[in-house]
C-alpha cells in the first residue's frame, strides 16, 4: 500500500494505519477470483440496471477546487453519521480529499442532470464549478445549493484498492430540502422518479 498524505501505512500484519491518528484491522484484502470473471462489457451491462442515486463529490485544498459526479455512495452507518464513497485512486479528486481529510458530496435534484454531466466529465476540471450554485462550507469545502440534500465530510477511515480509494466521512454538516426530487442513475441514463413523499 502507496502511503498518501496523511494516509501513513503501518507494516504490522492484519493492521494497517489510515491516518496518523487512526488504525483499522484489514478486512478487505482482494485475491484473484478463483474463477474468471465477466468481461467489462458483461459487468457493465449487468450492473447498468442497478438504479442508484446521482451524486456530486467534491473537495478544495483552499487552492484548488475539485469534484466528479458518482453513483459509488453508500449510507454507512449513524454512529458516527457516515457514508462511503469511493473515488478512483489515480484522481485529483482523491488526491485532495487524502491531503485534507476531508469532501462534500451533493445529492442531485431531479432537475439537475447538467451538474451531473459536467462533473462527470463534459466539461474540463476548470470549468464544472459554473455549473450551479456553489457556496462554501464553513470547512472550506464546495457546498451545492438548491440539491436534494449537500453534507460535509471529515474522512475518518479510508481503504486503497486496485483502482479505487474508498473514504469513509464523517458527517459534520447536512442540508436537506424535502420538497427536491432526486435524480436517479439507471440503463446509461437519468431519470427521474414519482410517488415518493
Amino acid at each position: 500500500m502507496r502511503s498518501i498524505g496523511w494516509l501513513q501505512p503501518l507494516a504490522t500484519e492484519n493492521t494497517t494505519i489510515l491516518m496518523s491518528d487512526y488504525s483499522l484491522q484489514d478486512r478487505m484484502a482482494m485475491r484473484a477470483p478463483r474463477r474468471p470473471a465477466v468481461s467489462d462489457a458483461a459487468f457493465r451491462s449487468a450492473l447498468s440496471g442497478l438504479a442508484s442515486g446521482v451524486h456530486v463529490v467534491t473537495a478544495s485544498d483552499r487552492v484548488e477546487r475539485v469534484g466528479r459526479t458518482v453513483t459509488s455512495v453508500l449510507s454507512l452507518s449513524d454512529k458516527p453519521p457516515s457514508v462511503l464513497i469511493s473515488i478512483d485512486n489515480s484522481s485529483r479528486l482523491s488526491e485532495i480529499i487524502a491531503s485534507t481529510g476531508s469532501f462534500s458530496m451533493a445529492m442531485l435534484a431531479a432537475d439537475q442532470s447538467e451538474i451531473g454531466d459536467a462533473f462527470a466529465g463534459r466539461l474540463g476540471l476548470d470549468d464544472r464549478f459554473v455549473i450551479g450554485n456553489w457556496g462554501t462550507w464553513s470547512s472550506g469545502q464546495p457546498k451545492l445549493e438548491s440539491a436534494v440534500s449537500v453534507i460535509d465530510c471529515e474522512v475518518i477511515g479510508s481503504m486503497e484498492t486496485p483502482t479505487h480509494l474508498l473514504f469513509v466521512g464523517a458527517i459534520v454538516e447536512a442540508e436537506t430540502d424535502h420538497r427536491l426530487l432526486p435524480l436517479i442513475w439507471n440503463r446509461h441514463g437519468y431519470h427521474g422518479v414519482s410517488g415518493l413523499d
